[in-house]
């Protein structure tokens, strides 16, 4: 991971880019996989605040969304930032038809149910990785994998976008 890469999270409800966020949380994991969150935002804050500028009135908000990074980057338990109002939806993919498939599924969905989602496409394999799925594309509704290694239904993507509550055996 390089130190210049820009990792977009979201800060105050509005996504903000972060140099050097990956290779942050890779050089100090080992360290601090065990640690409390304070310890670990103090880490993060440190080594971030050389490359980026965050505003000192935005420092909680930047060490909170620092941590939910960090935890998510472990496999950890995290909570999403509250309050955003827009669904985040992720395809993981490297960009085949089938990706674009699912994306403008998603974004059909979201539009018959006039709700507001951020849809990126990852491609970044490392990013991918992290989601720990073995087909693609992969379809994460706010921050939990759903589907991989296929095009749902337009019918799923519904329920998943809406929050309807799955049936047990179903993402």
């Amino acid at each position: 991971m390089r130190e210049t890469d820009v990792a977009q999270i979201v800060i105050g409800g509005r996504k903000i880019g972060i140099v050097g966020l990956a290779a942050a949380i890779e050089d100090i994991a080992r360290d601090h996989a065990g640690k409390n969150d304070d310890e670990v935002r103090a880490a993060l804050m440190k080594r971030l605040r050389e490359r980026n500028y965050i505003p000192a009135r935005a420092e909680e908000a930047y060490g909170d969304a620092f941590v939910r990074e960090f935890k998510r980057s472990l496999g950890q338990a995290f909570e999403e930032e509250p309050g955003t109002g827009i669904l985040e939806v992720k395809i993981l993919g490297a960009g085949c038809a089938r990706c674009d498939w699912l994306r403008q599924a998603v974004i059909d969905a979201a539009s018959e149910l006039n709700l507001a989602v951020d849809v990126e496409h990852v491609t970044d394999p490392r990013r991918c990785a992290e989601y720990r799925v073995f087909g693609y594309p992969a379809l994460v509704v706010g921050g939990r994998v759903r589907s991989a290694g296929t095009v749902p239904a337009k019918e799923s993507i519904r329920k998943w976008l809406s929050g309807e509550v799955s049936p047990p055996g179903e993402k």
